[in-house]
């Protein structure tokens, strides 16, 4: 997308920052929209998700037909893109970075420009197998977003002109005390809610994953959450509650959570 397209964008929906208690999903989200209208939605989700193609064609279909209106015209429909910034592999591609469109089978093509899904997988970074252009901006950013050192950032600061922009935004915010400790309170949240997966993983027992799962209702949305949490611990097929596990750790609403649940009960 033309530099220029980014000029005046107004972020409509932001989760970067929120209180560290509130926020225990590994996903942060932020929404955009161009001075064309465009729609575009950035999410960074670090914990494995399970039929993350379907969860990311759903959220960008609310996208999309949040636009219009009842008896709106369609040409008010604009441009919708989503950008996932993956911490695990989603896709069976040797890409870093696979984009996708609407197009035909077999001529390539595209019935419509109105949808654009990108997916950045970030541990295929350390893929050798995988080629990569040391110059193409995105490989770029996901490097940035990858760095473990100060002297990688500076080095990718001195190609990347935008990088660079990022850096010095974030050398000033890391100054502020407050989202030090918000950063440094998501951090250890986020530790500890992958540990406890890997615990109830490791003892290969159904009521180690229903009481990981219990917790994670129970700090996401308490009471509320009861009882969902009282089906769980009626579960005793380990396989059932690992494909849970995976995906209800990246719902924000009780009711998807209730879903996954019934869906997987269904299943049996």
């Amino acid at each position: 997308m033309p530099a220029h397209e980014f000029e005046g964008i107004e972020i409509i929906n932001s989760e970067l920052i929120r209180e560290f208690a509130e926020d225990r999903k590994g996903i942060l989200d932020v929404r955009a929209k161009t001075k064309q209208g465009k729609q575009i939605d950035i999410e960074i989700q670090i914990l494995p998700t399970e039929f993350m193609p379907e969860r990311t064609m759903f959220y960008w279909s609310k996208m999309y037909i949040s636009q219009i209106k009842p008896g709106d015209p369609y040409s008010k429909l604009k441009k919708c893109i989503t950008i996932n910034i993956v911490d695990f592999k989603c896709t069976p591609l040797k890409k870093l970075h696979s984009s996708y469109h609407l197009a035909e089978d077999t001529t390539a093509y595209r019935l419509t420009d109105i949808l654009e899904v990108h997916f950045l997988e970030m541990p295929k970074l350390n893929d050798l197998e995988i080629s990569r252009d040391e110059f193409d901006h995105v490989v770029e950013w996901m490097e940035f977003l990858e760095a473990k050192s100060k002297g990688v950032i500076e080095m990718l600061a001195e190609k990347n002109q935008d990088i660079k922009k990022a850096y010095d935004i974030l050398q000033i915010i890391s100054k502020d005390e407050k989202a030090r400790m918000l950063y440094d309170a998501r951090e250890a949240e986020l530790r500890d809610q992958l540990s406890r997966i890997e615990t109830a993983e490791n003892k290969g027992r159904a009521k180690g994953k229903a009481e990981a799962i219990c917790q994670y209702l129970e700090a996401r949305f308490g009471a509320e959450s009861q009882a969902l949490q009282e089906t769980i611990q009626t579960i005793t097929d380990s396989d059932v509650l690992s494909r849970i596990t995976n995906r209800i750790f990246a719902v924000d609403q009780l009711d998807h959570a209730t879903s996954i649940v019934q869906d997987n009960l269904v299943s049996q």
